[in-house]
């Protein structure tokens, strides 16, 4: 089975190859020429501003940024100052209909100065939001925004974060249909991929499960905690590699943690008892108290999915800062001598984070797990 799915990922790197970049050097060559004579000075010297072009100061922010946010390619490698980069296609919903195409049609531009028409329509991207060009050239810099949606059409890209979220669920699928398949046909001791998954789905079952939400009911919940466990594991290690096609930043995206904290909101409130309710509605206090008793327990239905939503996309997040931030100190300090602290550092964070990883994805599955066995909890009457 090992072979299979080596063979199946080798035919998906050579089916996604040729969307794979190089800059196009003739229309940056162009651009460049352009800006040249354009902003050429009477006195012929411009070799003074061109050194202080090239010489650009480190921004670590813009650094840091760029690589937590989400992208609509991934850039993998600068070659003689041209970015090779692999392009994922872009799904627009316009007012004229739906529109696709490549983002190598952007040129690499994040500006908003490169203009692409496409279907009769032309956009261009700022901060990897993509507008109207004819409302983009009217926004001031406090109307651009990803919730301007009178500027921009609605965009259902397969960005950076999309495309790891769907290589997980791959990985995932393959994985948990090479276990079952071998035991199917191995009815003794697991082996191989099925021995290293089984204690893992035990743990989840034994240590999660069972004491948060009761032998009763923890089954028909198992397949929802295994699925969020494994996958928000299986992310957090996919950030943690720094080349193509991983060193995306899904659970570090407070969009993908809030869908994941509404999924256990709904099978929380959706397999609620009578007596969750009873606790929220009619709390066991006096009913003077009820005026505050109430509103707090309402609101306290809330804040446990934020908790959760906030929770891992903080630490996912300042993970990869810290580690970034530590690689930058090489270029603030503009010296070799600091590579070897620099790269401690980011060793030990590194090894961190791998703990890191382990950990969110079991405080994630276990409060989902306490919440659940909050809701469906049955009460003893003696």
């Amino acid at each position: 089975m090992s072979n299979k799915i080596l063979h199946f990922f080798f035919l998906a790197f050579l089916a996604l190859a040729p969307m794979a970049n190089y800059a196009n050097t003739s229309i940056d060559s162009t651009s460049q020429n352009n800006d040249t004579i354009h902003n050429a000075p009477q006195n012929h010297a411009p070799t003074t501003l061109a050194h202080a072009e090239t010489e650009k100061e480190f921004n670590a922010s813009e650094l840091i940024n760029d690589h937590i946010g989400d992208t609509h390619d991934f850039h993998i490698a600068d070659w003689n100052g041209h970015p090779i980069s692999f392009n994922l296609p872009v799904i627009l919903w316009t007012v004229n209909g739906l529109v696709i195409f490549s983002s190598e049609k952007f040129h690499h531009d994040n500006t908003g100065h490169h203009e692409i028409t496409v279907d009769g329509q032309t956009f261009v991207r700022h901060n990897e939001i993509i507008y109207y060009a004819d409302k983009y050239k009217t926004l001031a810099d406090a109307d651009k925004g990803a919730f301007n949606f009178e500027a921009r059409p609605l965009d259902f890209s397969i960005t950076k974060n999309v495309f790891s979220m769907l290589m997980s669920a791959i990985v995932l699928l393959l994985l948990f249909f090479a276990v079952a398949r071998s035991y199917t046909k191995n009815k003794l001791a697991p082996k191989g991929l099925a021995g290293f998954l089984e204690p893992l789905v035990i743990f989840v079952r034994d240590d999660i499960a069972i004491p948060n939400i009761g032998h009763k009911k923890y089954a028909q919940y198992m397949p929802y905690l295994l699925t969020v466990f494994f996958f928000v594991w299986i992310n957090n290690l996919i950030g943690l590699i720094p080349f193509f096609p991983f060193s995306s930043n899904l659970t570090g995206n407070i969009f993908f943690t809030f869908v994941l904290a509404l999924i256990t909101f709904i099978v929380t409130t959706l397999s609620a008892n009578k007596y969750y309710w009873k606790h929220i509605l009619t709390p066991s206090v006096p009913k003077l108290l009820y005026p505050i008793m109430v509103p707090i327990e309402i609101i306290g239905m809330f804040t446990k999915p934020f908790a959760l939503m906030i929770r891992l996309f903080a630490n996912i997040t300042a993970g990869h800062i810290i580690i970034l931030s530590l690689v930058s100190l090489i270029f603030i300090f503009k010296t070799i001598a600091i590579a070897p602290v620099s790269g401690a550092f980011v060793l030990f964070m590194s090894v961190l984070e791998l703990l890191v990883a382990a950990l969110q994805a079991y405080v994630f599955t276990l409060l989902t797990a306490l919440f659940i066995g909050q809701a469906v909890e049955e009460h003893d009457h003696h």
